[in-house]
């Protein structure tokens, strides 16, 4: 008997979650902004079965600072979208990833 692997599809590819194009904009683009102003030093992309992760790092050889994550299943209960903490702590959660990246954003400043 052939045995065959769960996580294949029918085609024989490996079905992973991924960030859409749109998506990927939108957190690159707020990732562009903190590193102009020297906040965030590097990032990961992984994809796996069950969530997309883009982890963000303050310097490359240290644990990520955050993680923003994109698990389908969540998607009717609590949101397909997280952002969470170098803690383990879920700072934002929800089903716009524009609302959810808000609580990265830093607030503008006025300088005299």
């Amino acid at each position: 008997m052939a045995e065959t692997d769960p996580i294949a599809s029918p085609a024989g590819r490996v079905d992973l979650v991924t960030f859409d194009r749109r998506e990927l904009d939108r957190i690159l683009d707020l990732y562009g902004r903190m590193v102009a102003i020297g906040e965030w030093r590097d990032y990961a992309i992984d994809f796996t079965r069950d969530r997309a992760v883009f982890s963000i790092f303050r310097r490359a050889a240290e644990v990520p600072i955050y993680r923003i994550e994109k698990d389908p299943r969540l998607a009717r209960k609590q949101g397909a979208y997280t952002v969470v903490s170098q803690t383990g702590l879920i700072l934002k959660r929800g089903q716009e990833l524009a609302r959810v990246l808000q609580v990265l954003e830093k607030p503008l400043r006025v300088v005299n």
